[in-house]
């Protein structure tokens, strides 16, 4: 059952026990801790059970020590490093409290662990994982087992980065995170909720379930704070029954709803279109303290965004996303903007919203054309970020595809929590860490324009743009080619182009260079490094881009 439990996860030394003793403190609860209670439970120190009973052995112990606790409330516990991969650990921390990681550069952790050598609970609760194997160095071994395990972690609702931060200033932080989204995880029912930190300051939930549009967004929508009306921006496509569902929970819960809706498609995505909304809101008197809601896909979010952020100087947003790409990207990160003539997403805003609600079952009333083209956005996310996102598409495809929903509510979450943390380290797109989610978007963007923003989809165009992307990066001797067949096979699996016709290659090139990413005239190039891996590029040589944007024609 849901209730007052507040669960830290992470890796090793990035701080739980201590963090979460003072957090329990200050929250005036109690602490439990899974590793403690193991070897209370056992009598044996962690290092021989493993010894004597593998590493499942040991897994059981920890899931029934997990259980246990879960007989307590007004409780903070902290979890061993690797209990966060079974996913039963995950389903029964997220059904009883509120979960939030603390995060460490491995440099750190290492430093932490060392420190820590020699003392009675570092003997006893040593794990044989972390021992290095031969010719490995310790940071090497810490690195290597951190990167498998980070996406367990990103599942959180709340991630607190320690390298900086006292252990006084990491509890008050996981503190205020159960007073910000603690009333979220009282819910239970069948959603996760994800959060994203930015700066330190902002948070707001990213709530993904299965069928939760009506039952919760009139909730969500007061929980987060919101005491105004709400003002609908809906895709004239989705009005039914999405727009009515939101507008219908709204009005439940006592917040006064209204609707406007536009034309479907990326020409609505325009000055002229912001233009009328922004009449309507006139209209219609809005205040600061009312709020625009987006319901749609990246068409509507980027609509109502740019009007949320400008309309009175800024008034808030919430999304509920109803396509794929809306849940896994758009809608994530407070990007906002209308696209010009000359280029796409050329006037617009940073504007973060304070709600998210993606119901997926939305997905299954998309047209199959549309519905492929989502799953560009998630593939990008696991051949840039996430390996393991890849290992999952390529074993669990056919269930993905047929939406099982279970799965899919699970893969959707976790490329929510994969975006969020990348947002997370880069609100506003200025250190480089959240210009790797515009992987095959250089090429996407730049065919979405010369082909007049209707004959591709932009999952479509994205697609083309990862496979032109990855051949710029093998011929650079960039991304190996094992990278570049596991992601072609992906495309083709997922139903998506790696080609275009008619359009004209001259075409692509010029709007390539009216691209919001180039800087001093040269175009910013997110390749592959490996599966999982990307960095930025500069000196990516102008004809190689030609040679490949001409091979990606058709025919």
């Amino acid at each position: 059952m849901p209730g007052a439990r507040l669960f830290l996860t992470g890796f090793s030394g990035a701080g739980k026990s201590a963090v979460g003793r003072r957090a329990a403190a200050l929250l005036g609860w109690e602490f439990a801790d899974t590793d403690e209670a193991i070897v209370k439970a056992d009598g044996r120190p962690i290092p021989r059970i493993f010894a004597e009973e593998d590493e499942a052995g040991f897994r059981r112990r920890e899931r029934d020590a997990l259980r246990g606790i879960l007989d307590r409330e007004r409780v903070v516990v902290s979890t061993g490093g690797g209990l966060p991969l079974d996913a039963e650990n995950r389903r029964l921390m997220e059904g009883a409290g509120l979960v939030v990681a603390l995060d460490a550069r491995p440099e750190t952790i290492a430093a932490r662990l060392a420190g820590a050598q020699g003392g009675a609970r570092a003997e006893s609760m040593a794990r044989p994982m972390l021992r290095p194997e031969q010719g490995e160095s310790a940071l090497e071994r810490i690195a290597a087992l951190k990167r498998e395990r980070q996406w367990a972690y990103a599942l959180a609702a709340w991630t607190i980065q320690t390298d900086a931060l006292s252990i006084e200033q990491a509890a008050h932080e996981a503190a205020r995170a159960w007073r910000r989204l603690g009333a979220a995880a009282l819910h239970g029912g069948d959603s996760h909720v994800a959060a994203i930190v930015v700066g330190g300051e902002a948070a707001y939930p990213i709530v993904v379930g299965w069928d939760i549009l009506e039952a919760q967004t009139g909730q969500r929508f007061v929980e987060a704070g919101l005491r105004g009306r709400a003002f609908l921006v809906c895709d004239q496509n989705v009005l039914h029954p999405y727009g009515r569902l939101v507008q219908r929970s709204l009005t439940a819960a006592g917040v006064e709803a209204h609707l406007f809706t536009f034309p479907p498609g990326e020409a609505s995505k325009s000055l002229t279109m912001a233009g009328r909304v922004y009449e309507w809101l006139a209209e219609m008197r809005a205040e600061r303290r009312d709020a625009t809601v987006a319901v749609g896909g990246g068409v509507a979010g980027d609509l109502a965004g740019f009007a949320a952020a400008t309309y009175l100087r800024g008034m808030p947003v919430v999304h509920a996303p109803t396509t794929l790409t809306a849940m896994v990207d758009s809608s994530i990160g407070g990007k906002t903007a209308v696209d010009l003539d000359a280029g796409k997403n050329l006037v617009g805003a940073f504007h973060q919203p304070v709600l998210v609600l993606a119901d997926v079952s939305a997905l299954t009333t998309l047209p199959p054309r549309e519905l492929r083209e989502g799953w560009a956005e998630a593939l990008k996310h696991g051949v840039a970020l996430d390996a393991g996102l890849v290992e999952v598409y390529e074993s669990q495809a056919d269930a993905l595809l047929a939406l099982e929903p279970e799965l899919t509510t699970e893969v959707v979450a976790r490329n929510a929590a994969v975006k969020a943390r990348v947002v997370t380290q880069d609100e506003r797109e200025t250190g480089g860490a959240r210009t790797l989610l515009n992987y095959g978007h250089t090429i996407g963007h730049a065919l979405e324009a010369a082909s007049g923003y209707g004959r591709y989809l932009h999952g479509e165009a994205v697609a083309i743009g990862m496979t032109g992307a990855a051949r710029i990066g093998a011929a650079h001797g960039v991304t190996p080619g094992e990278a570049v067949e596991r992601q072609q096979a992906l495309l083709e699996r997922f139903g998506l182009p790696s080609a275009y016709d008619v359009v004209d290659s001259a075409a692509i090139l010029d709007a390539m260079t009216r691209d919001k990413k180039v800087s001093a005239g040269a175009v910013s190039w997110v390749l592959l490094d490996g599966v999982g891996s990307a960095s930025i590029h500069r000196n990516v040589d102008a004809e190689t881009v030609r040679e490949v944007v001409e091979g990606l024609r058709a025919g």
